[in-house]
């Protein structure tokens, strides 16, 4: 049987639905008994859009702020073929982007 260490980086703009996707990884792998690492929590990316209230420029400079948040999170699995078939099968939601790194 040969063995894989898998990275999977999940993102996403809410992160409850990002939080949902991490515990159904966590539970393949418990299924599975294979190790996991993680989820590490990184960094939250904001984005921050400051717009003019007024769109003519005149009255008093009155700003609005919209900002949207992505939030990431990173786990390590050490994986075996049955695991990663049963990874690709995951119905991810949309909003959330996922990418799966495989070394062997």
């Amino acid at each position: 049987m040969v063995s894989y260490r898998a990275r999977i980086s999940l993102s996403g703009r809410e992160h409850d639905v990002v939080d949902l996707v991490c515990n159904e990884i966590r539970e393949i792998a418990k299924r599975t008994g294979v190790e996991i690492h993680g989820p590490v929590p990184l960094p939250t990316k904001r984005l921050v859009v400051p717009v003019r209230k007024s769109p003519d420029g005149e009255g008093s400079a009155t700003w609005d702020r919209w900002e949207m948040r992505i939030h990431k999170r990173l786990i390590d699995v050490d994986a075996d073929d049955r695991t990663l078939r049963q990874l690709m099968r995951i119905s991810i939601p949309d909003g959330v982007q996922i990418e799966i790194q495989i070394n062997s």
